[in-house]
């Protein structure tokens, strides 16, 4: 069976900058369904947000969102649609 195409928003609060490394590489790992990224640091707050255009699997996905929200000091929200 295969699986329905998503496209959706992920978005990304880095709350620890120490965990940055391990973010970018979990991401680069996901470089098949990631279309696009921006970053911004927000100084006032002490953390930055990511945001990430995505076209996959829901399961791709999942996976990512799933792995990216293990690691301490970052919080992810996402939202998907079918097309």
């Amino acid at each position: 069976m295969v699986s329905e195409k998503r496209i959706g928003v992920i978005g990304i609060i880095v709350e620890d900058r120490q965990q940055v490394p391990q973010v970018n590489s979990l991401l680069s790992s996901f470089n098949e369904v990631i279309i696009g990224r921006m970053g911004l640091p927000y100084h006032e707050r002490s953390l930055s947000i990511i945001s990430i255009i995505v076209d996959g699997s829901t399961d791709e996905i999942g996976a990512l969102t799933g792995r990216l929200g293990q690691i301490p000091g970052i919080k992810v929200k996402s939202t998907l649609v079918t097309r």
